[in-house]
């Protein structure tokens, strides 16, 4: 089929084209989130730490960001569905495989095949965007997504503890592996979105990169942009062990908790969506930095003495992420106008990247890790404002 055939499909299909966008965007939270819950349980069947059994969150994200890079420069060579398909299948596989684990290191095994097959998703999704949208009906889009995919954190562990109250844990993973197949089936129906492959030797593709390490602005932006999920993801990995071993919260009642922090990613993307009808998608970032940096501020000065304590900072924290995420991802993405898929997956690949670095940071046995947390995300939102005000003065945001 001829992409002309193609486009005809896409543009009487681009209803479908955003769910599945965001189902396949929502697998890194789908993976990491519904598991939540489990993680004190875990590690008390199998005796051991929660450093240990939070490795399955660790190397998850390790392996994902490193798989990223190959799965971009191959979507530019060969398009984006058949890299899709292949990743989706190890996905849905290693799943399975998941939920037979009996030891925490066969979980810790399982959990990077996972890693492995579940990172076609996101940076080819971001890809899929760049090739079917532009400009502010890309940035719009790209809020729509967020949205969407900001359920999915919200339900994940809401999902997890119900499946921990009524089966099991491996149940969990089955869960995982039919999202796997809906979203396989979802890839299998919808055509081809890449205009024109790259047709460069397959030797020669990873050289994107090298290319890519050449645009100062886009490096830069890379990096001020992945800073902001540093906290986020440093409270993914710190959740379970602050709620449920710190304030004595059960797992059904952790995960109402970890679901009102996701309904703030939410909700910064809903009002971002919004507000861009009538604010600079540049002022909004700042206020989302600013955001961070304030949430950051108050966790550090409060005494949290209760549940509730801790929720609303954070709620702020993640608030501003989400406001601030979509226009910085569109920001990015129009530093590059060719190379899309190696450039998408460099940028998730430092979001995950740094994502474990937090994760293993709050995973150290802290005193006090919600002062931890105060201190991260409070240092996060003081470097990416100064960046971020100092990139915009010299004015150097605009595409290469």
């Amino acid at each position: 089929m001829s992409f002309q055939q193609n486009e005809s499909i896409i543009n009487g299909s681009l209803k479908g084209v955003i769910p599945l966008l965001a189902l396949l965007t929502a697998f890194p939270a789908l993976s990491t989130d519904m598991i939540l819950p489990a993680i004190p349980l875990l590690a008390e069947n199998w005796n051991q730490p929660i450093s240990v059994v939070n490795l399955i969150l660790v190397c998850f994200f390790v392996t994902y960001g490193f798989f990223l890079l190959f799965y971009g420069p191959i979507s530019d060579r060969f398009g984006r569905r058949r890299p899709l398909i292949l990743g989706l299948g190890v996905y849905i596989i290693a799943s399975f495989l998941c939920a037979f684990a009996t030891t925490a290191h066969m979980l810790i095994l399982f959990r990077i095949l996972q890693a492995a097959g579940a990172a076609a998703s996101s940076s080819l999704s971001m890809a899929m965007t760049k090739d079917l949208f532009s400009g502010q009906e890309r940035e719009r889009i790209l809020a729509h997504i967020a949205i969407i995919m900001a359920i999915a954190p919200m339900m994940a562990p809401v999902l997890g503890g119900w499946i921990l109250l009524e089966l099991s844990w491996p149940w969990i993973f089955f869960s995982q592996g039919l999202l796997g197949v809906i979203g396989l089936v979802g890839v299998l129906r919808f055509p081809e979105t890449l205009p024109h492959a790259s047709d460069a030797p397959l030797s020669r593709v990873m050289h994107a990169y090298g290319r890519l390490m050449l645009k100062p602005t886009y490096v830069v932006m890379v990096f001020v942009m992945s800073a902001t999920l540093f906290p986020m993801y440093s409270f993914i990995a710190g959740s379970s062990d602050i709620y449920i071993n710190g304030f004595g919260l059960t797992e059904q009642k952790f995960s109402y908790f970890f679901a009102f922090n996701a309904l703030a990613l939410m909700m910064g993307s809903f009002f971002c969506l919004r507000l861009t009808k009538y604010i600079n998608s540049k002022h909004l970032m700042t206020t989302g930095f600013m955001g961070i940096l304030l949430g950051g501020f108050i966790l550090i000065m409060n005494r949290h003495q209760d549940p509730w304590g801790f929720a609303l900072p954070m709620f702020l924290v993640t608030f501003s992420i989400g406001l601030s995420r979509p226009p910085s991802n569109n920001l990015v993405l129009e530093q590059v106008d060719k190379d899309v898929g190696s450039a998408s997956s460099l940028l998730i690949f430092t979001y995950f990247t740094m994502g474990a670095v937090g994760m293993w940071l709050i995973s150290l046995e802290w005193a006090d890790k919600i002062n931890t947390l105060g201190l991260i995300a409070f240092g996060c939102g003081s470097l990416i404002l100064m960046a971020w005000l100092i990139l915009q003065k010299k004015e150097c945001l605009a595409p290469s």
